[in-house]
């Protein structure tokens, strides 16, 4: 299980299973976000069979599932909700990660700069520089600024 921290409230993995999450819970984390469509791949967990485990562990489950490359603003929205009601911290996952970093970025950008959004996702190891122009348009702040 490989989880990545980008804030000391959220980090970001790939695919979780049963015994993931009672890793995760061990751990110390307190609640789980599964930015992962059900059937995405053939031996994926159902979310449904994940709420349940969760559950069973204490920690509090979300999910809001991103198709690669369809991400709205609604699952963004979602997300800065179920984050501002999950028990801190949070583990999200999709199957590396890169989505649940993405939706992190986007859903930060009320609180963060561009520069700080993109630099916190870099120095955990995702480029998401392509989105610097989503961040700079829904912060008003461009590059220069920080």
């Amino acid at each position: 299980m490989k989880i990545t921290k980008l804030t000391p409230n959220i980090s970001v993995g790939g695919q979780m299973t049963e015994p993931n999450l009672a890793e995760a819970a061990a751990a110390g984390f307190r609640s789980i976000i599964n930015n992962r469509p059900d059937g995405e791949a053939a031996d994926q967990p159902r979310s449904q069979e994940l709420a349940a485990a969760a559950e069973r562990l204490g920690l509090r489950y979300w999910h809001i599932p991103i198709v690669s490359g369809q991400l709205s603003e609604e699952q963004v929205e979602a997300f800065r909700e179920a984050m501002s009601g999950a028990e801190k911290p949070a583990l999200a996952f999709c199957r590396s990660g890169t989505r649940s970093a993405t939706l992190w970025a986007l859903a930060a950008s009320d609180r963060l700069s561009p520069n700080e959004i993109l630099q916190t996702v870099a120095e955990a190891g995702y480029d998401l520089e392509s989105l610097r122009p989503q961040l700079e348009a829904k912060s008003g702040k461009h590059s220069s600024e920080t």
